[in-house]
């Protein structure tokens, strides 16, 4: 897939900037009873994933292009007078009009993204596709906590486990597909629990599965905090040559200073925008705090898979230790989305 806009970007920003990344290794297979399941959802996943990654890309890279193509539009508007071209004797004042029209362009341009951005609703698409994508992920991990047994008044795996939550995401795509696979997985899962070697290979799956999470979101927040320092420092220094252009300015009157003092302000406060659009700080936060509740819930689980199935009274304690690592997932991604649905495409 083609590298779009928002990459290009924080790339440029981190260019020159080390870390090693936390690798999780390969995930384990599912047990032997679970893997039917995992075949048959796995395409829906990469489905609606292909989906929330061309929608996000579409929307990050949309308002990233306008606050950049905005700046631009003010570079076009001050470079006739930082030129000279304005003064009617110039010779090439003819040729003056040339930048308004580019920047007529820039702004017709910068019109069209916002249309189509609100028109196609790409950040709306972007959520549901992603919600619908991570809910899909963890449905088979999910399908052994889920008591078949009992009459489905809901058809929603996520509804059965975790009734008392509230905020649960909501995706008909979800539903669908587990009313789908309820008789399948019945079958699957009558006995699972009772076999040999179905809890040591559930547990090193779902381990293997939040390791994969918590080594994402640990290399997710340092490139975050990578770049807002890169932001920041950018920031710093273009409105640092501000403040030394207009101090020049009172001596010096050389046209070419307004570049300095109306540019680079404006490509500033560009960054700034796209960066507090992004809300990288709080994604990064939030990131840092899921690494460590997820190392825990992964030491709970290696605890729970230790105990002799012999000393439980009920269901093995693996079954709310799993149950607790995919609340925590479920939790950072209803976080996640009430911090990105109120930066709407309309705030560039």
């Amino acid at each position: 897939m083609a590298i779009a806009l928002h990459q290009t970007i924080q790339r440029l920003l981190l260019i020159g900037v080390r870390f090693e990344p936390l690798q999780a290794g390969p995930t384990p297979s599912p047990p032997a009873a679970l893997q039917p399941l995992v075949n048959v959802i796995a395409p829906v996943h990469d489905r609606f994933d292909a989906r929330a990654i061309e929608y996000g890309h579409r929307y990050r890279s949309g308002y990233w292009a306008i606050y950049l193509m905005s700046a631009l539009a003010v570079l076009f508007a001050v470079l006739p007078l930082a030129l000279g071209w304005d003064g009617a004797l110039h010779h090439l004042h003819p040729y003056a009009g040339g930048w308004v029209g580019a920047e007529v362009l820039v702004i017709l341009v910068v019109s069209i993204i916002y249309w189509r951005g609100r028109r196609g609703d790409w950040q709306s698409e972007w959520l549901r596709a992603r919600s619908t994508a991570e809910l899909c992920a963890y449905l088979p991990l999910l399908a052994p906590l889920v008591d078949f047994e009992k009459p489905m008044e809901e058809p929603d795996w996520y509804r059965r486990v975790f009734a008392s939550v509230r905020d649960l995401p909501t995706a008909e795509e979800i539903a669908r597909l587990c009313a789908q696979n309820e008789a399948a997985a019945r079958a699957l899962l009558q006995k699972a629990w009772s076999e040999p070697g179905f809890i040591t290979g559930y547990a090193t799956w779902a381990i293997g599965i939040f390791a994969g999470q918590r080594a994402y979101h640990r290399n997710l927040a340092i490139r975050q905090h990578a770049t807002l320092r890169r932001a920041h420092a950018l920031n710093a220094s273009l409105f640092g040559l501000t403040a030394i252009g207009a101090l020049l300015h009172l001596t010096l009157h050389a046209t070419w200073l307004a570049i300095i003092t109306t540019f680079f302000p404006a490509l500033g406060a560009s960054i700034h925008g796209g960066m507090a659009q992004s809300e990288s700080h709080r994604l990064a936060t939030t990131s840092e705090r899921l690494v460590e509740e997820l190392e825990l819930a992964i030491e709970r689980i290696k605890s729970a898979a230790s105990i002799p199935v012999s000393e439980t009274a009920d269901r093995h304690p693996l079954h709310g230790a799993i149950e607790a690592a995919i609340s925590l997932l479920l939790e950072e991604h209803h976080d996640w989305n009430l911090v990105v649905l109120p930066h709407r495409l309309s705030l560039a």
